[in-house]
């Protein structure tokens, strides 16, 4: 059976479509892809992400527990502040990429919602395999998380919330408080737009977006709800890595062009092997494509030049905002510089593209 998000009945009552999404019932639209995808660049979006992992550590071995499994240190790492990080295998293959938040008496790290089980799995081996004292405690089913993007708000959020959320950093994150509801609120989000994710319990959570409900049901609103296609094409236009697409436990960070999320000047498990890697480069890398055709490039299409294969896509799809095709794809290092021509095989037909600076989109400052 699959799991359902405390806003479950929000999203039936908006009229989504929902689908199974790494185990949980999940909104794939409600109105369009196209309109909600164009909604969240022009205006706003609320985005229910209630089925990524939210995993707390508290205890006072939790810094030297980090600095062991992730890829980045956190020994700099401030109060209130957010990063993202990576959780890698003994052989440098990425576990999970995640967000990892100090609070002023514990951590957060949100994972994708298909990881959830195995990173909770991978943080306890660890913990007990070097007697770490500190706990973790999944809280992914006693609370809720939404994302509301786009370049109206921060304006309109801080009207709402009565707080001003312009003078909050990115990556930056608070807690407060409204219609006696505790939340904690980060300006972060995986869309290429400004905006914020809010966690909040469970059992307020329908009372949170009940509020907003009102604005959201009228056409003119500024923010309406939005599903996981438009998040997809949002992310992919912005050239944010997907689990399971541009990255897996057959990847490493270098290659994925993460290299800045990952410290080989400390140890954590997976450094040794990457930094072989990166000593003497690596064998693929991931690249931005602009297709010739507004034809989609699915994952696994192969990408050839010539007569040789030398890569394959991970995600494609139409541009919204760029109004062509666009794919990420890893290809040989040295085919991966910008504007290299090569072609896609899209089920027999070969398409030509060129090879991009990533990322597709970026939003004015």
């Amino acid at each position: 059976m699959l799991l359902r998000t405390p806003l479950y009945d929000f999203h039936v009552s908006c009229g989504a479509r929902l689908v199974d999404f790494a185990g949980w019932e999940m909104p794939l639209l409600y109105r369009g892809i196209v309109e909600e995808h164009q909604q969240t660049r022009t205006s706003g979006s609320l985005f229910d992400v209630s089925h990524m992992g939210r995993i707390w550590l508290s205890g006072k071995d939790t810094p030297a527990f980090l600095n062991h499994v992730l890829t980045r240190s956190v020994t700099d790492h401030r109060v209130r502040r957010s990063r993202y990080s990576l959780i890698c295998s003994a052989s440098g293959g990425i576990l999970d990429d995640v967000i990892v938040s100090r609070d002023v008496k514990d951590w957060l790290i949100v994972c994708n919602a298909s990881n959830r089980e195995k990173i909770l799995k991978h943080l306890e081996i660890q913990r007990d395999a070097r007697s770490f004292d500190m706990q973790i405690d999944d809280r992914t089913l006693s609370t809720a998380m939404v994302a509301v993007q786009g370049p109206r708000v921060i304006e309109l959020l801080s009207d709402f919330l009565a707080m001003d959320l312009k003078t909050m950093p990115r990556y930056g994150f608070e807690d407060s408080e409204h219609m006696l509801t505790r939340y904690k609120i980060f300006r972060s989000g995986y869309t290429g737009e400004d905006g914020v994710e809010m966690i909040f319990s469970a059992e307020s959570a329908a009372t949170m977006v009940q509020s907003l409900s009102e604005e959201l049901s009228k056409d003119d609103s500024p923010i309406k709800p939005a599903g996981l296609g438009a998040r997809d094409t949002l992310r992919m236009e912005a050239a944010m890595p997907l689990y399971g697409h541009e990255l897996s436990e057959s990847l490493d960070p270098i290659s994925a062009g993460l290299g800045w999320a990952v410290e080989l000047g400390k140890d954590f498990i997976g450094a040794e092997p990457l930094r072989v890697i990166a000593q003497h480069g690596p064998a693929r890398k991931l690249v931005g494509l602009h297709l010739a055709s507004p034809r989609i490039a699915r994952q696994g299409s192969p990408v050839r030049s010539g007569e040789k294969n030398i890569g394959e896509v991970t995600s494609g799809t139409f541009s919204p905002t760029l109004q062509k095709s666009i794919a990420m794809a890893y290809v040989d290092t040295k085919l991966a510089e910008s504007k290299t021509p090569l072609q896609v095989d899209l089920r027999g037909s070969l398409i030509e593209a060129a090879v991009v600076p990533l990322p597709f989109y970026k939003r004015s400052a």
